[in-house]
């Protein structure tokens, strides 16, 4: 299902990346990664979070090869514009080590 993205309230940095961070609706910060203009417009479009990999300069839609998809709720910015909240349902960990969240303390 399509979400909203406020594009034109979005500013990237000199790559034309901006941060995301990937809240559960619960309040649970999950992960931060990074998108391009592509990369929010395909979420937008979609409603499942894309970013994209600095490491592989590539489009990725989360949980494409782990099924652990994100579907985004709510698109935010911050109030500079140059940070974006994504709000998503997460099916699955969204750690890429099986933790529920990036943050999560060691084991």
């Amino acid at each position: 299902m399509p979400v909203n993205v406020p594009i034109d309230d979005i500013r990237l940095d000199e790559r034309g990346l901006v941060p995301v961070i990937a809240q559960e609706l619960d309040g649970t910060v999950l992960m931060l990664a990074w998108a391009n203009r592509e990369a929010l417009l395909a979420t937008g479009r979609t409603g499942r979070a894309h970013y994209w990999s600095r490491s592989r300069k590539e489009l990725w839609r989360k949980g494409d090869t782990s099924g652990h998809v994100q579907e985004v709720v709510e698109v935010r910015t911050d109030c500079d514009g140059d940070a974006v909240l994504y709000r998503v349902r997460q099916t699955g960990p969204a750690c890429h080590e099986g933790k529920r969240s990036c943050f999560d303390p060691a084991p």
